[in-house]
């Protein structure tokens, strides 16, 4: 399929072009959508481009300027107009982090790649392989929130959304004809609610990797360095990886130094961050070294539930069944049904298909398409 290339787009930086947009968007029934924002620099992250295209053109969004955006929601939640994203997830987060917008009606192009079996499903590959279009990807990792943006900035962001409703098109006429339709639009609906987590009230180690090797003296300076790591990121306004990496935490975590000769000799830290957080790095240590052993705290594991003996053998029938749908399919293991869900059902051992509908986790589309044979692969 050939796809016409044009770089024809209006650039939307006023209250009153959005206005004027959004009203002219409500007539289409299908728009493609793609945003930029700036996690790579600062503290806060956010929205600071949103680029639109119809079947006639394209738009892109300057939030940062307009600031009121809430003539835009009743497009997205608009269930009427379908919404393409690529890989939307995150966009779908903050969108509605940003803006409370809520997303109805949603395809996923790179969710519906998966589901007709492509391997990569970058859209910089699936442009390529298609149409033959290699899209230039230099600004991807730019600050989108400087202003004013530079021209091949916002080209890029224009041609980024450009393809997306003629691939969509084309995704939907093969996911048709292979009787997955209905499989990727319960995907996207479940997809289209996920939301930022704002109130996170976990432990700060719980987002580093490997934390849970540590005892809970370790564990206790890490918690503290986590929360200094955070404060210098306010302050400095950039993201927390700017300021320490968390393989450097973990390290200070484990050595414990309580001096910044100490620091220095470890070399964990450069110059300049042992110039800028030293000091506090070693007196943040040392005052996490005089906290009670009965203060400290504890990594959370969950026990797991002790199993009857036939569910490895269930785990492994089921498993086997996966992975031959799959191969014949050409589909990856994990969209059949996941690991988590094949434990589950491996433990509740559903007897009919109609019980398949006591595990949350299970689909209407997976219970349709492979409910007799996974309540047959259950017997054992």
């Amino acid at each position: 399929m050939s796809v016409k290339i044009s770089q024809n787009y209006k650039y939307i930086n006023s209250t009153n072009e959005l206005i004027d947009v959004s009203e002219n968007l409500d007539q289409y029934s299908a728009i493609a959508v793609d945003l930029e924002a700036d996690s790579m620099f600062h503290f806060k992250e956010k929205v600071c481009l949103i680029q639109i295209a119809t079947e006639d053109y394209t738009i892109v969004i300057d939030p940062l300027t307009i600031g009121d955006l809430s003539s835009l929601k009743p497009i997205f939640e608009n269930k009427n107009i379908k919404k393409i994203f690529h890989g939307s997830d995150y966009d779908i987060r903050s969108l509605h982090r940003d803006f409370d917008f809520e997303i109805n009606n949603l395809f996923d192009t790179e969710l519906a790649c998966r589901f007709l079996g492509e391997k990569h499903t970058g859209l910089s590959t699936i442009l390529e392989k298609r149409y033959d279009i290699k899209l230039d990807k230099r600004y991807q990792k730019k600050d989108w929130s400087q202003r004013p943006l530079p021209q091949g900035m916002v080209d890029y962001g224009a041609k980024d959304v450009f393809f997306l409703i003629s691939l969509a098109s084309e995704l939907e006429k093969e996911l048709e004809n292979k009787g997955r339709i209905s499989w990727i639009s319960e995907e996207c609906e479940i997809l289209s609610k996920v939301r930022a987590n704002m109130n996170n009230k976990e432990h700060l180690f719980m987002k580093v990797k490997g934390a849970g090797r540590l005892n809970s003296r370790s564990l206790g300076i890490l918690e503290s360095l986590c929360a200094l790591r955070i404060r210098y990121a306010k302050q400095k306004d950039k993201p927390l990886f700017k300021i320490m990496s968390n393989e450097s935490l973990l390290k200070l975590s484990v050595k414990k130094p309580v001096t910044k000769d100490h620091l220095k000799k470890l070399k964990i830290l450069s110059p300049k961050q042992i110039s800028m957080f030293g000091n506090d790095i070693v007196s943040v240590i040392h005052d996490a070294m005089d906290i009670s052993s009965k203060d400290l705290p504890v990594y959370p594991r969950k026990k797991p539930p002790a199993l009857k003996p036939e569910v490895p053998l269930r785990i492994k029938n089921l498993k086997k069944w996966r992975d031959k749908k799959a191969m014949n399919l050409s589909l990856d293991p994990s969209l059949i049904i996941n690991k988590a869900l094949i434990n589950s059902l491996a433990i509740q051992n559903p007897k009919s298909v109609d019980a398949l509908d006591k595990l949350v986790q299970m689909r209407f589309w997976q219970k349709n398409e492979f409910g007799d044979e996974i309540v047959k692969s259950l017997k054992i």
